[in-house]
C-alpha cells in the first residue's frame, strides 16, 4: 500500500485552495474527486460547461478559473472520476476508478466534501418532475439544460434566488418563486445586521438578485406555509397555501425545484467516528474542529462547508488554513511560521463569515418543512413515511439506529444521506428530546457501492 504525505478529498473551493497552499510549502498532494471534472458544486464543469456567456452563471462562478487551472500542476496527483469507498482512522483510503479498486494510505487527510441540500419532504416530492434546486443547477452548469416549460421554484435560501436569475439569463420561463421564509425570520435577523454589514458585497449581491427578478416580472409569492406536488405518475401541478389563509392556490407545471438551504456532508466524518456537534443555528450536524480544522481523529481535517456552512469564498480560505495545518503536521512549517501565515487568512475569514448569523437566522427552515406529515415519505430509498418513524418512537425507539433495525430506514442506496437528518429530527420531536440526545445513524464503509470482486482485487493488491 503506497503512503502519500497528503490526500485531499474534493475539488470545490476548499479542496482546490488546500492543494495550492500545500504546493507552496513543498507538499505534492493527491487530489481525489468523484466527478469527471474539477470545481465541486460551486465551480462545477467550469472548464467544459457549454454556457460560455459569462453573464448567465455570473462572475462568482467564473472566479474559480484560477483555482481549477491550478490542478494542472504536474506536482499534483489529480484523480478525477474516482470514488472514495473507505477511510479508516489510520488514514487508509479505499478508491474506485472505473472498475479498479485500490487502497492507499495518507499521513494527513483533508476532507473537502462540501455540503448537500437539506431534504424538503413535502407530499409528492418523489414524483418525476420534482427535483432539488441543486440538481437543476447541476444540469444547467454541466449540460446547459433548462426546463422546457415554466418552472416553479419553492423554498428559501440564496441558491433559490441565484438559480432563478441564472435560468432567466439562460432564457427559461419561471412561473413563480414560492418563498417559504416565515415573516418572523426577517425581524429575528435584523439584530444580526450590524455583523452582516462587515460583508456588504454579499448583501448587495442578494439585493441585486431580487431586483433582477422583480424587473423581469417574476411572481415572488411570500409567506408560503403549505406545499404539495400533485400529478398522475408525474408532476402536473403545484398547490400551496399562504400564512393566514386556508385557501389553496394552484399552478400547472411539469417542473418543481425545491430548496431549504444546505447542510454539511458528514458521511465520511461520521464513518470515521469523529465527534460531531449539533449546530442549533444551522440545524445541522458538523464535526468538531480545532484551530487548524483538524478533527478529534489525528491527521484528518475538514475544510469548507463539510465542517459547517460558510460559503464559497470562506471555504477557500479554510482550504488555505487546512493546507497550512497540513504543512505544520508534516514538518514543513514551524508552529510560529504557520501561525504567522495564518493570521491574515483568519482575519479575512472572520470578515467573510460575519454575515453567517444573519443568513442562518433569516433562512432557518420552519418546522413544517423539516418534519414530514405521517403520509409523506421520509426515506425515499426504503419508502418509509414520517408516520412510520413516529410509530417507532411510540414503540420506544430513541434513536435512528434502533429505527433502522425495524424499518430499514437509512439502509438504501443513499446510505442515509437523504433521510438522516429528517429521521433524527422526527425522533427528537416525537420523543420530546434534543436532536443531540437522539443522535444520528452509525455509518460504516463502503460509503458508495462496490462489488465483491472489486473489493477482492483491492485486497490482493493492498
Amino acid at each position: 500500500m503506497i503512503t502519500h504525505d497528503l490526500v485531499i478529498l474534493g475539488t470545490g473551493p476548499a479542496g482546490l485552495a488546500a492543494a495550492a497552499t500545500a504546493l507552496e510549502h513543498g507538499i505534492s498532494p493527491v487530489v481525489i474527486d468523484e466527478q469527471p471534472s474539477a470545481g465541486g458544486q460551486i465551480y462545477r464543469a467550469l472548464e467544459c460547461t457549454p454556457l460560455r456567456d459569462r453573464q448567465i452563471l455570473g462572475e462568482d462562478y467564473w472566479s474559480g478559473e484560477l483555482l481549477v487551472k491550478g490542478l494542472a500542476n504536474s506536482r499534483i496527483d489529480y484523480r478525477p472520476a474516482t470514488t472514495v469507498w473507505q477511510l479508516t482512522r489510520q488514514r487508509e483510503i479505499g478508491l474506485l476508478h472505473r472498475d479498479t479498486a485500490e487502497m492507499i494510505r495518507a499521513r494527513h487527510v483533508i476532507l473537502a466534501t462540501g455540503a448537500m441540500e437539506r431534504p424538503m419532504p413535502i407530499p409528492g416530492w418523489t414524483l418525476p418532475g420534482v427535483m432539488t434546486a441543486g440538481s437543476g443547477q447541476i444540469l444547467l452548469k454541466s449540460a446547459g439544460a433548462v426546463p422546457q416549460a415554466p418552472v416553479v421554484l419553492a423554498g428559501c435560501g440564496p441558491l433559490l434566488l441565484l438559480l432563478a436569475v441564472q435560468y432567466l439569463r439562460a432564457g427559461a420561463e419561471i412561473a413563480a418563486i414560492l418563498d417559504t421564509t416565515p415573516r418572523d425570520r426577517y425581524r429575528a435577523a435584523i439584530k444580526h445586521l450590524p455583523g452582516a454589514l462587515r460583508n456588504t458585497s454579499t448583501l448587495f449581491k442578494g439585493v441585486g438578485l431580487l431586483s433582477e427578478l422583480r424587473r423581469a416580472g417574476v411572481r415572488h409569492i411570500k409567506g408560503v406555509s403549505a406545499l404539495r406536488a400533485e400529478g398522475d405518475g408525474q408532476l402536473e401541478r403545484v398547490r400551496w397555501q399562504q400564512r393566514g389563509s386556508t385557501d389553496w392556490q394552484t399552478l400547472e407545471t411539469p417542473t418543481l425545484l425545491l430548496h431549504q438551504g444546505v447542510i454539511p456532508n458528514t458521511q465520511i466524518t461520521r464513518a470515521v467516528d469523529c465527534h460531531h456537534i449539533w449546530d442549533e443555528q444551522q440545524l445541522a450536524w458538523r464535526p468538531r474542529l480545532d484551530e487548524w480544522l483538524v478533527t478529534d481523529t489525528p491527521g484528518i481535517a475538514v475544510a469548507g462547508d463539510g465542517g459547517g456552512i460558510v460559503g464559497a469564498k470562506a471555504a477557500a480560505m479554510q482550504g488555505q488554513l487546512a493546507g497550512l495545518g497540513a504543512a505544520l503536521a508534516l514538518g514543513k512549517l514551524t508552529l510560529e511560521n504557520s501561525t504567522q501565515r495564518a493570521q491574515p487568512i483568519r482575519k479575512a475569514l472572520a470578515r467573510e463569515t460575519a454575515i453567517r448569523p444573519f443568513l442562518d437566522v433569516l433562512y432557518r427552515p420552519a418546522k413544517q418543512w423539516r418534519l414530514p406529515d405521517d403520509d409523506t415519505l421520509a426515506c425515499r430509498c426504503e419508502e418509509v413515511t414520517g408516520g412510520e418513524i413516529r410509530r417507532m418512537a411510540e414503540m420506544g425507539c430513541r434513536g435512528p439506529n434502533q429505527t433502522k433495525s425495524f424499518t430499514r430506514c437509512g439502509m438504501g442506496p443513499c446510505q442515509g444521506r437523504m433521510c438522516g437528518i429528517t429521521v433524527s429530527e422526527l425522533l427528537a420531536d416525537a420523543n420530546q428530546q434534543s436532536v443531540e440526545e437522539t443522535g444520528y445513524y452509525r455509518l460504516r464503509p463502503p460509503f458508495k457501492p462496490i462489488t465483491l470482486g472489486q473489493l477482492a482485487k483491492a485486497a490482493e493488491e493492498g
